[in-house]
């Protein structure tokens, strides 16, 4: 039987409404395996929330094969693609039947995935929800799949150092509108990072 360790987001901690989920995640650390066998890491420094009664919840109308993630388990991984050529990066919350959903929206970077020739600067790769999966090579296969710290995707709780600063208020988080998206836009549901560059629009 293998051991998870204690900083692993588990299934249990993603179990409440994806408002509480989404500020808990900034400052967590998304990690990928890719296929090689190179693991990724990144802070995730901006996030949003989509739950039941939301009209800009892809669950909102009813359950199809497109967002069949969204009614599993807390921790399945949704990802869809958008304009076709997108890929977004959401993991499930609250609980199976309900349609619950963090949206990563951009990540804080240590260093330049392999893979990746970009002019832009290292804050900037992964500063939206299709660039931070381009950066992680997130694509569908990875859909219907739980976070798992043998597997491909997996969430790290804060480090303590972090959550100190958040209490003493030397670092901050912002709170506000959702943004790419006709409804539910007066919801102030999107989190971010106050100090962070790799936010995708302050």
């Amino acid at each position: 039987m293998s051991v998870i360790p204690a900083d692993i987001v588990e299934p249990g901690w993603l179990a409440r409404p994806s408002t509480e989920v989404a500020p808990d995640l900034i400052g967590c650390s998304l990690v990928r395996k890719l296929p090689s066998g190179q693991t990724l890491r990144a802070t995730i420094v901006e996030t949003e929330a989509y739950g039941p009664g939301d009209p800009a919840n892809h669950g909102f109308r009813r359950r199809t094969p497109r967002n069949e993630a969204m009614f599993e388990e807390p921790g399945t991984i949704y990802v869809y693609l958008i304009y076709g050529m997108h890929h977004c990066l959401n993991i499930s919350t609250d609980k199976a039947e309900v349609p619950s959903a963090v949206l990563i929206r951009a990540l804080q970077l240590e260093a330049v995935p392999p893979g990746i020739e970009s002019q832009q600067k290292l804050h900037r790769i992964a500063a939206g929800p299709g660039k931070l999966c381009r950066a992680f090579g997130i694509d569908l296969s990875l859909n219907r799949e739980q976070l798992d710290p043998g597997g491909a995707l997996w969430i790290e709780h804060r480090h303590r150092e972090f959550q100190q600063q958040l209490q003493a208020k030397s670092e901050g988080l912002v709170q506000t509108t959702r943004i790419g998206i006709s409804v539910g836009t007066e919801l102030p549901w999107r989190w971010y990072l106050a100090s962070s560059r790799a936010v995708s629009k302050p």
